[in-house]
């Protein structure tokens, strides 16, 4: 009974007008019902997210992120998109080839919660992640990939750049300098196709690429067998 208590006052300070009162109630009350429920191993929460812009996004997100530590799992909704954040076991493989991120080893950072705008290297190549602000602007017109299908191949799973567990059929992507995460609309320019991702990882390390989607979410955008589309990318700014 607590927690429907709990979830059903979330829901009452989600319809009301202060943001800051808000977005600290809406932390408390999950991490009470993450902390209540942490010793079973495992739970699943959905809230709606309808306000805030690219920065409240942002940062909804990261608590997400903070709570799937260890044992919770957390899914949300973008409007009609469900996103599912699972924390990867550290002994996972990760998708792609880095070096270091913030002078530390990945998973040294991950642990540390020094992911999101921290510069990182890939194959002695240093890249600094935009801020803020910069993702807030960020629009984007160029050649979109995929990926996925490799990391079939491996047992177990793998983790993306910020720690979680990589699933190719979920509406995920990777981008060299958004801050992890970050949610932004793809649209395919060849066929007038849209939908929000998630960006959750680092990549394409390929010349001439923006983004690299997962391999569902290029299904979705109709471009999946050709591999490659023009796009455009907007990062999601809610009202």
């Amino acid at each position: 009974m607590l927690i429907v208590f709990i979830v059903k006052y979330l829901v009452f300070l989600h319809t009301q007008q202060s943001r800051f009162f808000e977005r600290a109630f809406l932390f408390a009350g999950i991490s009470v019902i993450c902390f209540l429920l942490v010793s079973c191993g495992f739970f699943t929460t959905t809230y709606d997210i309808t306000k805030g812009a690219v920065v409240g996004t942002y940062k909804t997100a990261k608590v997400a992120t903070d709570i799937t530590l260890g044992t919770c799992k957390i899914a949300y909704k973008i409007g009609k998109y469900t996103f599912q954040v699972v924390m990867a076991p550290l002994d996972w493989p990760m998708t792609q080839d880095i070096e270091s991120i913030d002078g530390m080893s990945p998973k040294e950072a991950i642990e540390k919660g020094r992911v999101k705008k921290s510069p990182y290297v890939v194959k002695g190549k240093r890249y600094v992640p935009m801020s803020l602000d910069e993702a807030y602007r960020y629009s984007e017109v160029g050649v979109a990939s995929w990926y996925g299908k490799e990391t079939q191949r491996q047992k177990g799973g793998t983790m993306t750049a910020n720690g979680e567990a990589f699933d190719p059929g979920k509406p995920t992507a990777a981008h060299k300098y958004l801050p992890l995460p970050t949610h932004v609309r793809v649209r395919n320019l060849e066929n007038g196709r849209s939908m929000i991702v998630r960006v959750n990882d680092r990549g394409p390390f390929v010349k001439g690429r923006i983004i690299d989607l997962s391999s569902g979410a290029a299904k979705q955008l109709g471009f999946y067998r050709q591999g490659l589309a023009k796009v455009k990318i907007e990062t999601v700014q809610l009202d």
